[in-house]
């Protein structure tokens, strides 16, 4: 029997909150193709470039635990208010910005309002109507976070590796800056229920950072959490250098087939959120792994045209992964939701996985980097049997 999404009185707030994720993944997709340009642009290798997410994903590891104790005071709303502002404040600072440093610190500011946005709205989706379904929600309000990737590497990349001349990073980063800024001043007029747990200490309403680590399966699932961010920030990081690396395609259209791995994305969400309404999480999770270990091994094996497909494919079986180990870490913690949220929300450091992926791929071969991805989802792949094991899931 399917449970329904959401109840009628969360509907507005659930919509509204849905955008944000839209707002993000197209912050993060554009790292997957400033990589490349910046690199031809500015002859650095890919080991210099992956510094692209290291600085952006270290904001989140930085900010992470700070933002949970921002919201927890003030609440969700002011806390997409205040990672809104962030995010357009860094994103205008592209215009003025002249030197790789000067990007990076942009990028870095970046990622500090992109934790406040993903560490208000990840849990509060998942609040927002009965607890079966908050997976299958997730998954929903995910599928926008791949429609804004989708979108930033077609955009993005055909404006950037436009044949006979470069364009300038500043007027993509400037536009999306004024979007966000005028969308942070819409949040401010709107009203959006806080969630309320109880609490065994009236006067401490929310569980400290401390207390949620004690809980051995939230742990887990933030290792799993890890593991998983690793794996997908480091692939998508490194797609248009291993197509072109290879010699398969040139950077326009590398840029097109990743977006095209990203509509692929995209509707592994939706379909993934339409299928949890009836298939437990953990059981779609675990089969998704099987199918990313898969689709990592067929790429490593240098199979020409068959790789390719592999890698592309992958894109399907991840796509429920971070918002399913997301509401299943933080599945019954109560009081500890959102100081359980905020830690999540360090997991994207694993993004710096791309530094050691550019390593062996200067080093090496283009194939071997994908050892990351591969151990990466196998402990995706451990997490979910476990879960069923323990949960006795059939």
């Amino acid at each position: 029997m399917k449970t329904r999404l959401t109840e009628k009185k969360y509907v507005v707030p659930f919509v509204l909150i849905t955008t944000l994720f839209f707002l993000w993944g197209f912050a993060r997709a554009i790292l997957d193709v400033l990589n490349k340009h910046f690199q031809d642009e500015l002859h650095i290798s890919i080991t210099q470039s992956a510094l692209i997410q290291v600085t952006t994903y270290l904001g989140y590891f930085l900010m992470a635990i700070p933002a949970g104790i921002f919201i927890n005071r003030y609440g969700y709303r002011r806390g997409v208010v205040f990672g809104l502002t962030l995010f357009g404040l860094g994103a205008l600072a592209f215009i003025p910005g002249n030197t790789f440093y000067a990007f990076l610190a942009a990028l870095f500011v970046i990622g500090c309002g992109l934790t406040f946005l993903e560490t208000a709205a990840n849990p509060y989706v998942t609040e927002l109507g009965p607890k079966e379904t908050a997976s299958s929600r997730l998954n929903l309000s995910q599928t926008f976070n791949g429609m804004g990737c989708f979108m930033a590497t077609l955009l993005v990349g055909q404006f950037l590796f436009q044949e006979g001349s470069s364009g300038d990073v500043a007027v993509p980063y400037g536009i999306m800056g004024v979007l966000v800024l005028l969308i942070a001043l819409v949040f401010t007029r709107v009203k959006l229920p806080e969630v309320v747990h109880e609490s065994h200490e009236p006067n401490r309403p929310h569980a400290t950072h401390w207390a949620v680590l004690r809980n051995r399966w939230f742990v887990f699932g933030l290792l799993a959490l890890l593991a998983y961010e690793v794996a997908e920030i480091s692939l998508n990081s490194y797609f248009v250098n291993f197509v072109t690396g290879t010699g398969w395609m040139s950077k326009l259209d590398a840029s097109r087939v990743v977006s095209l791995a990203l509509v692929i994305f995209m509707v592994g969400r939706f379909v993934g959120s339409w299928v949890m309404r009836s298939v437990r999480a953990e059981v779609m999770l675990f089969w998704c792994a099987v199918g990313t270990v898969a689709c990592m091994i067929v790429t490593m094996l240098n199979l020409g045209t068959v790789s390719l497909v592999a890698l592309i494919l992958n894109y399907f079986f991840e796509a429920i992964m971070f918002p399913t180990i997301f509401s299943l870490a933080i599945r019954d913690m109560g009081a500890g939701t959102k100081s359980a949220a905020s830690l999540l929300m360090m997991t994207p450091i694993g993004g710096c996985g791309f530094l050691l992926m550019g390593y062996i791929a200067d080093h090496s071969n283009p194939f071997l980097p994908f050892v990351i991805p591969l151990v990466g989802f196998s402990v995706v792949l451990l997490f979910a049997y476990k879960t069923i094991k323990v949960k006795n899931v059939g």
